[in-house]
């Protein structure tokens, strides 16, 4: 068994586009740690209002002088060329060669990550100090690119648990030759699979996804569609090997039980961690689990750069997009401690239940061995019956912590000798008990 780190090593420089022989190989590799399904989607499905593209290969791509001096080369990095570029061959003048070359909009001793599936054009890419040292009239360009009928692959992890309905992990295993984004969402992911298997059972079931980058969610929910509603909740994983604190996103739900119960784990467990609203931190495949037709509410949790600055939800690390993206960035003990919280907020999930009054009325307190005196301790008197307040089939424990700003525990110390005597159960489906709901 590798560690995350091993994993990284073998697999970052593969190249890993979206549907090619390197993400294969990539998924392959995974599928040797784990019991993995493999599914497969042919080029050329449809997939709700997307197509699925054709697989794309290059094995040869430079820019050179004409006097044969070698100034770009795919040897040297996969992110020299544009990920599904045309092929090209021939002599361009420099004026028309600086059209179809691409530098770091940042990072000017970087090559950048560039992809055109759908635009169709043919491509180069280097840092900004090669590009602003062209000086001659002409250059030659190979790129020997090809097309041709593929599957884009998704691996699937799955640990049933009690009840058919399950929590869903997921990240992007494109983007060749890059680690933090995403092959570190992948690597937590697969260690974070590795726990579950090893039991207990959880009372959700737990499906770990690994696709490429929005097509691939798309190819999965629209393959899977009856599987949609058993999804409760879930959370995309990525960026999480480098040196930033914990960034935890909402779902487009943002009161959904999986966010209530994700968020106040998170701040029980790291208070200085950030939390925001969905689309303010960084944009990824949560996306398509919370659009509309969808609405599975999948919360995204990330390294980022001051998640507060608008800008970081476009470059949400400095070595973004780039071939600075590398395993020097990224450490063990960082991914170790984002495994370890994902599986803290996945703990809090498996205990997501939906608090349902037997009762009726305020509870005779003293009656049931209850009552909380007031003169003792008062706050906990007005938390007690503040609590039992809240416990009408339509929240969780989860719910009603944070709607009074309080530990889960305070909120089990209440619920759980309600539970003992019968007052109380739990159900996974709301059961709301107010009479009014639903009258015309």
């Amino acid at each position: 068994m590798s560690s995350m780190l091993e994993l990284i090593e073998e697999l970052w420089r593969l190249p890993r586009h979206l549907v090619s022989d390197g993400y294969d190989a990539a998924l392959a590799r995974l599928a040797e740690e784990v019991p993995m399904t493999i599914h497969e989607v042919p080029s050329g499905t449809k997939i709700w209002t997307w197509t699925v593209p054709e697989k794309w290969s290059c094995d040869e791509a430079y820019l050179e002088t004409l006097d044969g001096r070698r100034l770009i080369d795919l040897a040297d990095s996969p992110l020299h060329v544009v990920s599904y570029s045309l092929p090209f061959e021939g002599e361009v003048s420099r004026q028309e060669l600086l059209k179809h070359l691409h530098s770091h909009p940042h990072l000017a001793q970087a090559t950048p990550f560039v992809f055109k599936y759908y635009q169709r054009d043919w491509g180069l890419c280097a840092p900004k100090t090669l590009i602003d040292s062209l000086d001659q009239e002409s250059y030659r360009v190979k790129i020997a690119a090809r097309f041709e009928a593929g599957t884009l692959k998704i691996g699937e992890v799955f640990v049933p648990g009690e009840v058919e309905d399950c929590f869903v992990l997921a990240a992007h295993l494109d983007h060749p030759a890059q680690v933090n984004d995403d092959l570190s969402g992948v690597v937590v992911g697969l260690d974070v699979m590795r726990t579950v298997l090893a039991g207990p059972r959880p009372h959700y079931g737990v499906r770990f996804l690994v696709f490429p980058e929005t097509q691939g969610s798309i190819a999965y929910l629209s393959q899977h569609e009856p599987l949609i509603a058993q999804m409760r909740g879930g959370l995309f994983l990525e960026m999480l090997g480098n040196d930033a604190p914990h960034s935890l996103q909402l779902s487009h739900q943002a009161h959904s039980p999986a966010d209530g119960a994700l968020v106040l784990a998170l701040r029980q467990r790291e208070p200085e961690a950030y939390v925001g609203a969905m689309r303010t931190i960084i944009d990824n495949d949560e996306r398509q689990f919370n659009a509309p037709g969808v609405r599975v509410p999948m919360l995204s949790l990330s390294r980022v750069v001051d998640p507060q600055l608008p800008a970081s939800r476009f470059y949400p690390y400095p070595q973004y997009h780039s071939d600075l993206d590398n395993p020097e960035i990224v450490s063990q003990p960082r991914l170790e401690a984002s495994r370890d919280l994902v599986l803290a907020l996945l703990a809090a999930f498996d205990q997501t239940r939906y608090l349902v009054n037997h009762y009726k009325g305020e509870i005779f307190a003293s009656g049931f061995g209850l009552w909380v005196d007031y003169r003792q301790d008062p706050e906990g008197h007005r938390r007690h019956f503040r609590i039992m307040d809240r416990i009408d089939g339509t929240r969780s424990a989860a719910d009603i912590a944070l709607e009074l700003d309080c530990s889960l525990e305070q909120v089990m110390e209440v619920v759980d000798p309600l539970l003992e005597k019968g007052l109380v159960s739990l159900s996974d489906r709301p059961q709301p008990s107010d009479p009014h709901l639903g009258a015309a």
